[in-house]
């Protein structure tokens, strides 16, 4: 069996066989989730206070850490980025 090539899209739901608005979707829930977890860790706080904090349970930001992503949709997820102190912004696509 002859392996096949096939250059990337840089989005790889879109490479995987999604259609082209499911991909998009799945993208941003995926960046805005490593976003949150990166700023959790960037700031050192522990499971309590990064719920305190995003105003959510331990229980979620477990979910987040773990990367359980299917547990968040992307308007929850637009919530957190915001309660992170992100400022959202929209750009058209060439």
């Amino acid at each position: 069996m002859k392996n096949e090539i096939h250059e990337l899209s840089g989005n790889v739901f879109l490479d995987l066989g999604y259609a082209d608005d499911d991909a998009e979707i799945l993208r941003l829930r995926a960046d805005m989730m490593a976003e949150v977890r990166k700023w959790v860790s960037d700031q050192g706080l522990t499971p309590a206070e990064a719920a305190k904090i995003l105003q959510v349970s331990q229980s979620r930001i477990f979910d987040l850490v773990c990367g359980n992503w299917e547990k968040f949709s992307l308007e929850a997820l637009v919530v957190l980025v915001i309660r992170c102190g992100f400022k959202l912004s929209l750009s058209k696509a060439a």
